[in-house]
């Protein structure tokens, strides 16, 4: 079969660090075209990461009628606008998290695409490990019971003014970067939507972007979930479910690697255990599940857009409550 060939826009470190190597060994995605807005930075991107084009435009690839689809690890504030250039180009878009700034736009996202019929889809390569995939299972089967809580704790500390994250303009800060995990591990596991939700939040004094929040989710009927995140903290990634019954944990819920295999606890009256799963790459089960559902013409992408659309609205709840002091409703 013939390999789709992927278009790149930017020259991303996360792409090169975690990405390059395992597409590298991928039998339906050809990495095919890098885009830079300088064309000799693309040339030695696309020297280093075997690609077999460089572009000097976002604009210049997405012309090119040999990419069959693009992956956008852009800056936050220019998902939407780009989502929106890449289907106008009739090309399918894997667009990194948070899918745009705030619910608004990530509907507006969704709807474009859909009107221009080409797929899109939230890279939130976690949920296609299978140490999620069985915690997943877990859940479902009712063995831990009903769920009734869940935990989340994921951080890091990254104090470089200059770096994206800690750019207000651009969409940065702990929330929107690492918040949106906590906030989609929680739905998935609690199997819904949050009613209500109530944050607190603490800010860069330079940057002005939050670099601590803490949170409740209020899913009724006294199931909850709890989460903290931080930029500025040491880091560390958890996530728990508490039911009637039991409990699942997985050890390293986001940033897995690709040749360890998952662990994910769980413990029941009759006893507690390990679960491994497998050695996989996560970024590569992603990519060519994306691939195959534009191969196959699948009306709707691996992850629906859906998703994206409703873990925004959490999360703009989550920053009206750190504003207001008081629950906010999510809508």
């Amino acid at each position: 079969m013939e390999k789709l060939r992927m278009g790149v826009l930017g020259t991303s470190g996360h792409y090169s660090l975690r990405i390059a190597t395992p597409l590298a060994s991928s039998l339906i995605i050809e990495t095919y075209g890098i885009a830079s807005r300088n064309l000799d930075k693309a040339k030695k991107y696309a020297r280093d990461w075997d690609f077999a084009k460089a572009y000097g435009s976002y604009e210049e690839i997405l012309a090119d009628r040999d990419i069959d689809f693009i992956y956008c690890p852009l800056p936050n504030h220019l998902h939407l606008e780009y989502i929106k250039k890449a289907a106008d180009a009739g090309k399918p878009v894997i667009c990194e998290k948070p899918l745009a700034l705030n619910a608004k736009e990530a509907a507006e996202a969704a709807e474009y695409c859909k009107k221009k019929g080409v797929l899109l889809m939230e890279a939130f390569m976690y949920r296609f490990h299978p140490q999620w995939v069985r915690a997943k299972e877990i859940v479902k089967c009712g063995e831990i019971g009903r769920v009734m809580a869940t935990t989340g704790v994921f951080s890091y500390d990254l104090k470089d003014g200059g770096n994206i994250r800690n750019i207000a303009e651009a969409g940065g800060g702990g929330l929107l970067d690492i918040g949106c995990y906590t906030v989609s591990s929680s739905r998935l596991l609690m199997g819904g939507e949050p009613k209500r939700v109530v944050c607190t939040l603490k800010r860069d004094a330079s940057f002005k972007t939050d670099i601590y929040a803490s949170a409740l989710l209020d899913y009724g009927d006294g199931r909850t979930s709890t989460f903290v995140i931080g930029t500025q903290l040491y880091p560390w990634q958890r996530v728990r479910a508490i039911g009637t019954e039991g409990t699942v944990a997985v050890e390293v819920p986001f940033n897995m690697f690709g040749d360890f295999p998952g662990r994910v606890h769980v413990s029941t009256p009759v006893a507690d255990r390990i679960v491994e799963t497998e050695i996989v790459d996560q970024y590569l089960l992603e990519f060519e599940a994306f691939a195959r559902a534009v191969i196959e013409g699948a009306a709707e992408a691996p992850t629906p857009v859906s998703d994206a659309v409703a873990n925004m609205a959490v999360l703009d709840a989550l920053a009206a409550s750190a504003e207001s002091g008081k629950w906010e409703n999510v809508g």
